[in-house]
């Protein structure tokens, strides 16, 4: 038995981008590419978020603490038969967390929401340096099928 406090999943708010932008800045590649001090680019792509019926970003709350977030986008879509998809993005779990069995159960939640929205396929991508969190992945089921590439802008 544990005695933590119960974890609760629900939509993020403005008031959370404090913490989720703590979590997104906590490892060596959010170290380099976010910015805690400047919450105005959060506070505009959030509300962006909030209104798109396709987004969901949600937080782990646990008492009154934000211990980790994720977001999933729902993609329809004309390949695999007009199949609608789902992308899990930015996926992050307090490091105080780490091993809580969170991060597991975000991405039931994940899966879950997916199938809820008729979604054939649940896909992410991962930084390739992010060894631990494919292993992780891959204990949950899902399979490096792919290669992906991005493009700066």
């Amino acid at each position: 038995m544990t005695d933590l406090p119960q974890l609760d999943i629900r939509p993020a708010t403005e008031a959370d981008l404090p913490d989720i932008v703590a979590m997104l800045a906590d490892d060596p590649l959010g170290a380099t590419r976010e910015s805690p001090d400047d919450l105005t680019p959060y506070v505009t792509a959030l509300k962006r978020l909030i209104d798109d019926p396709h987004q969901y970003v949600v937080v782990a709350v646990r008492g009154d603490r934000v211990v980790g977030t994720l977001q999933l986008t729902i993609i329809p879509g004309l390949s695999r038969k007009g199949s609608t998809r789902s992308v899990i993005e930015g996926v992050r779990v307090h490091a105080d967390e780490r091993g809580s069995g969170l991060g597991t159960r975000f991405i039931e939640w994940a899966i879950e929401t997916s199938r809820a929205e008729n979604c054939q396929l649940v896909q992410l991508t991962s930084d390739v340096t992010r060894t631990d969190a494919h292993r992780f992945y891959e204990r949950l089921g899902f399979a490096a099928s792919h290669v992906g590439f991005k493009y700066q802008l």
